[in-house]
């Protein structure tokens, strides 16, 4: 078993997409994370090796994720008459088109069954295998690829683009 120190530094970046793509707000992240390794710390004796490590983190990513989610859901928005303008400099337009590209990514990821979502972004950004993907959601491997072609009819449908991989097998498999 690699210290702790090690699984900080190998699996940081990951943990942080995970909880972005989740639905953890940008503002939230670096908290969010905090509490992942903080529970990670506690619960690494417990780490059996029946997953992979990067599968036994993302479990604690989703119910790191779903208490921020809820948490969010209770907090008050204060209305505002008139929002404040955003300043972007002229040279970052490419940046912002990615930008205003990812925010509606995330706006309809976040519009997604959770299930969904959960499948989509271990398979497709996250680049987990099916079977390792149904294994950190804890459902049968049909029932994930089932959840995957649901997410990417979904997204085709939300983004107007034709999503290739939604009517085909996703890894090749017959």
């Amino acid at each position: 078993m690699p210290s702790f120190s090690r699984i900080f530094s190998e699996h940081a970046r990951y943990v942080w997409r995970a909880l972005l793509a989740l639905g953890v707000a940008e503002a939230d992240a670096q908290d969010a994370s905090q509490q992942v390794f903080l529970v990670l710390h506690r619960k690494l004796a417990q780490f059996d090796g029946s997953c992979t490590l990067r599968t036994f983190i993302y479990g604690m990513c989703l119910r790191v994720a779903s208490d921020y989610r809820r948490r969010r859901q209770r907090a008050r928005e204060h209305a505002v008459e008139t929002l404040p303008e955003r300043a972007v400099p002229a040279s970052q337009l490419t940046d912002v088109a990615t930008r205003q590209a990812l925010e509606r990514l995330e706006g309809v990821l976040e519009r997604l069954p959770q299930v969904q979502r959960e499948v989509f972004v271990l398979f497709e950004l996250e680049e987990l295998t099916m079977a390792e993907t149904a294994q950190a959601i804890g459902c049968p491997l049909f029932t994930a690829y089932s959840r995957l072609r649901s997410a990417h009819r979904a997204l085709a449908l939300e983004l107007g683009e034709a999503w290739i991989a939604s009517e085909s097998n996703p890894e090749g498999d017959t």
